[in-house]
């Protein structure tokens, strides 16, 4: 199994690297926009599309169930609101 491209119903170290960075905390504006940046080496934009395609797949759900819910409840209620 390549570790890279999470092939074999696994999530790849990008995917797993992005679900761990959403369990953190940041302090103060643009903490977490630097730490996408610096230490996944992508744009806040590109950061999100990943984040939210993530969000839609089952390894994700099934790597790490408590973060995947709480931003699925984010993205409806986000949603709900326009």
């Amino acid at each position: 199994m390549d570790e890279d491209t999470g092939e074999q119903g696994r999530l790849g170290r990008r995917e797993r690297d992005i679900l761990a960075l959403e369990g953190r905390s940041f302090s103060g504006p643009g903490a977490k926009e630097r730490a996408v940046r610096e230490e996944l080496g992508l744009a806040p934009v590109r950061y999100f599309q990943l984040l939210n395609a993530l969000l839609d797949d089952p390894r994700a759900l099934a790597h790490d169930p408590v973060t995947v819910n709480r931003l699925r409840r984010v993205r409806e209620r986000r949603r709900a609101e326009r």
